[in-house]
């Protein structure tokens, strides 16, 4: 992406890890430095910083697996020789965490799928980010690894997983209408395109009612799953939302319960606990697959929308 004139590199979540990596060294920086304005091959830039070829080429090696530079082959008296020129002038990186956006009467939340606050589950169950497995296959343990939050796909055959989202709705409001939109499908061994399963959405506690997931979709890679990602393994799922009115929960408009607005008590938290679950006594234990912006067919993460309208007499004012 170009901004004023400068090449920027913007980031989040795991791309970043190596990019900082690569930065927390002054040698690559000054070599960053002396690459500004000028392309240089390698035994100019190891006699520039006053350091061996071979120490030279490992500082590069790690520029490069960042993304850093450019790394051009050319004819040389002696072979091929390399042109190294820098990529960028700025970069930008998002810490990880939810992205809230404000429109009219409306804020929206994005929660990553990994940045969950509590997990309970039992196997088959798996977490991966766009580019590798965290920890180990159907080991739970694995859901506690500090890379967690940069999950882009999770996956269990039984129990739940909650998030906790901020409740940003301004002082003097009133929700009239709370939703949440997701990627997700059943969890089966490999995939199965006909694996029903009760998935069980609960808001504040109180449980909004059940949705059955049909099967757990693969034989096609899906749209955004890398492709590192077994082509056997689960590939997508289906976009649903779950809408909780003043009258009761819908999912995709076909009514599923009575539980309404005043029955999850919004306005007393400071936020907003949304779980997923597959019971243990639910008619079909089937699993779920859950999915992030970067994983699937859909580009989005977990979405929650608040609708609100402000009451009576009351003046809106931002939030502080």
């Amino acid at each position: 992406m170009i901004v004023a004139g400068n090449k920027t590199l913007f980031m989040d979540g795991e791309q970043g890890i190596k990019v900082m990596q690569a930065l927390g060294n002054e040698t690559r920086l000054l070599m960053l430095s002396l690459l500004s304005h000028r392309t240089l091959n390698l035994s100019a830039l190891a006699e520039a910083i006053n350091l061996p070829q071979s120490t030279t080429a490992f500082h590069l090696k790690q520029l490069e697996g960042a993304g850093l530079v450019n790394v051009q082959y050319l004819p040389g008296t002696r072979g091929q020789q390399k042109l190294i020129s820098k990529r960028y002038d700025e970069v930008h990186f998002k810490l990880p965490g939810v992205a809230i956006e404000s429109a009219s009467n409306v804020v929206e939340v994005s929660m990553p799928v990994g940045n969950y606050k509590r997990i309970a589950v039992k196997p088959t169950c798996g977490i991966a980010t766009d580019t590798k497995y965290i920890g180990m296959i159907d080991d739970v343990r694995s859901f506690y690894e500090p890379e967690h939050v940069f999950a882009q796909i999770l996956w269990f055959k039984q129990g739940f997983v909650e998030y906790d989202f901020p409740n940003n709705i301004p002082y003097g409001s009133q929700a009239t209408e709370l939703q949440f939109s997701m990627e997700i499908c059943s969890e089966a061994p490999e995939y199965d395109l006909d694996w029903p399963s009760d998935i069980t959405l609960s808001v504040n506690g109180v449980e909004t009612g059940i949705w059955t997931s049909q099967g757990d979709f693969g034989g096609v890679r899906g749209r955004l799953t890398p492709e590192w990602w077994p082509i056997e393994q689960t590939q997508y799922g289906v976009l649903k939302r779950w809408r909780i009115t003043m009258d009761g929960t819908y999912v995709d408009g076909e009514k599923i319960s009575e539980v309404s607005l005043d029955n999850i008590n919004l306005e007393a938290n400071p936020h907003i606990c949304m779980r997923l679950e597959v019971k243990e006594d639910a008619r079909n234990v089937g699993g779920i697959n859950l999915f992030g912006k970067r994983f699937g067919n859909y580009n989005q993460d977990l979405v929650m929308r608040t609708h609100y309208e402000f009451r009576d007499g009351e003046r809106p004012y931002a939030l502080k």
